[in-house]
């Protein structure tokens, strides 16, 4: 079966409220990830025999959704994962705030990042109370291509500091897939400092040109012990606006623990993602997901290519995974060519919204993040406009 992913649903409805809508009609949003497709057929026809089914009442996450969690664990990486040791959640943001909450809050440490990140990482900090501590990636540049590197001296200082580590794999703004051999020296440095690792993983199904994914968990027994995996359908099949997520726990206590929090939090998921979550995963969707991910590759050449010819001053990744690309415009800020913020001067100029750079981390200022998941005209279309927006200022 062939799906188009060149034709998008039209949100731009003026009593809603999405990433067409928050900025004026005449600017193109490129910023919040989530992605302008539709829906995979399996799942919206879920969700229509739910509507039509008529009673839209509680619904508990069942041991057949358990099931299907772990069975896909198994099939995707060959993890055995036990269906009890899964405990679903309000998503991965709601997962790693608990977790931090669970496994931070007793001891006087804090919890460690790698920015640039996720910028809901920053805020677990006010949220929860417990100190930020971070250990940054290295940016290395090949070309007009960013790569980064795990900084060893300062994960090894940082670390001691911390109770918890959040790990954002594949990484979100950047798009790269971690190492095993990455993955597991991390790992033996939290378990020899009794650090718990909170494996944020929503982007792993993700995975462009042909790139293999494990996680930090599935490396050893002794790993999976001390980690807590939150994996979730909402990005990769495009439902986040449904709220589901998972947390994948082996060691019971750590378990018990985490399961307590979200229970006193009342963090409750809705029916309607469980109904979603359990066909995304059940295998039903594995077609349309192959030719996503061939359109999202053939999005990201775009991007690097484009970004190559006629935005040489303009570095950026080439991600391995996700579909957000990251932009350095430092280059046209010491050039004088964007004035404020390349966020603001591409909003205001161009037209076109991106991820504001420094909420991933103060050292970002002079970034952008670009969101990919749209159809090739819409991306043609952003790409055009901040080209000639740039031109326009050289040539005044």
């Amino acid at each position: 079966m062939t799906y188009s992913f060149d034709r998008a649903p039209d949100r731009r409805s003026p009593d809603r409220v999405n990433k067409w809508t928050w900025y004026p009609p005449d600017v193109l949003p490129l910023w919040v990830a989530d992605m302008d497709f539709r829906a995979p057929p399996p799942v919206l026809a879920a969700l229509r025999r739910a509507v039509d089914e008529g009673v839209l009442g509680y619904e508990l996450p069942s041991k057949a959704l358990s099931e299907t969690v772990a069975g896909r664990m198994q099939r995707l990486y060959g993890w055995s994962v036990d269906p009890s040791s899964v405990v679903a959640v309000t998503g991965i943001v709601s997962g790693f705030n608990v977790a931090a909450r669970a496994f931070g809050a007793s001891r006087k440490k804090g919890y460690l990042i790698q920015p640039p990140v996720y910028n809901e990482f920053h805020s677990v900090q006010a949220n929860t109370g417990i100190k930020e501590y971070e250990a940054p990636l290295l940016e290395r540049a090949k070309g007009n291509i960013l790569r980064y590197e795990i900084d060893w001296d300062a994960f090894e200082k940082q670390v001691s500091k911390a109770r918890v580590f959040i790990l954002c794999n594949p990484h979100n703004p950047i798009g790269q897939i971690y190492s095993r051999r990455d993955l597991r020296r991390m790992a033996e440095m939290c378990l020899e400092n009794d650090v718990v690792i909170i494996s944020d993983e929503i982007h792993s199904e993700l995975l462009l040109g042909g790139q293999k994914f494990t996680p930090i968990a599935a490396q050893s027994k002794a790993i999976a012990q001390q980690t807590i995996t939150l994996v979730s359908p909402s990005k990769t099949f495009n439902v986040p606006g449904l709220f589901c997520g998972f947390a994948i726990i082996s060691n019971p206590d750590l378990r018990a623990q985490y399961a307590r929090v979200v229970d006193q939090l009342r963090l409750h998921v809705s029916s309607m993602g469980l109904f979603a979550a359990r066909t995304a995963f059940s295998g039903e969707c594995d077609d349309w997901l192959h030719e996503l991910l061939a359109y999202l590759t053939a999005n990201r050449d775009f991007v690097v290519d484009y970004a190559r010819e006629y935005l040489p001053d303009v570095r950026l990744t080439k991600p391995d995974a996700t579909y957000l690309a990251w932009l350095d415009c430092r280059e046209l800020v010491r050039q004088g060519r964007i004035t404020g913020t390349p966020y603001e001067f591409f909003l205001n100029e161009a037209k076109v919204a991106f991820g504001e750079g420094r909420i991933y981390g103060e050292s970002s200022r002079g970034y952008v993040r670009l969101n990919f998941g749209c159809t090739r005209r819409t991306l043609k279309q952003a790409l055009d406009r901040v080209r000639d927006s740039l031109y326009r200022r050289k040539r005044g």
